[in-house]
């Protein structure tokens, strides 16, 4: 497993590291982003969605679980915050095997869904505006990513 670490002092920066991640992702690409209440994963899903060409405006899907929106590739945005202690599953499969870059906040919550290969981004406050932003890669391709990130 590949480890990388990016220290952000804005949002801004934030979603230029996303927006970078972006051309690199390919579809059936999972990215899970973990964090405390407003460290940022909805933002940096911003700088994915905008790397991706996405020209909607992207809000956390809470309520929805699952929002999806069409750029160069289609981006699935994941809140699986609402599905702890549930068994539930919503055709996970689908989407992590489809034609679209899946991003999945609270992926713990999850797990037992998720595929081995993925790559896991956990974001944590530094400060007031930083963020530490800390990327682990499970599998060749996502070790690749993190090379050329």
């Amino acid at each position: 497993m590949d480890i990388h670490q990016v220290k952000v002092h804005t949002e801004v920066e934030t979603r230029q590291v996303a927006a970078q991640l972006a051309v690199l992702l390919k579809p059936g690409d999972v990215v899970t982003l973990e964090g405390e209440l407003g460290a940022g994963k909805t933002t940096f899903t911003k700088g994915l969605a905008n790397g991706l060409g996405v020209k909607r405006h992207v809000s956390s899907p809470t309520f929805t679980i699952i929002k999806e929106y069409q750029g160069e590739l289609p981006l699935y945005h994941m809140d699986v915050y609402r599905l702890e202690n549930s068994e539930e599953d919503i055709g996970f499969d689908e989407y992590f095997n489809g034609d679209g870059i899946c991003v999945v906040e609270w992926a713990q919550f999850i797990n037992e869904f998720l595929p081995e290969e993925r790559l896991e981004i956990e974001i944590q406050y530094a400060g007031e505006e930083s963020r530490t932003i800390q990327f682990k890669a499970y599998g060749t391709h996502f070790e690749g990513i993190l090379r050329d990130l």
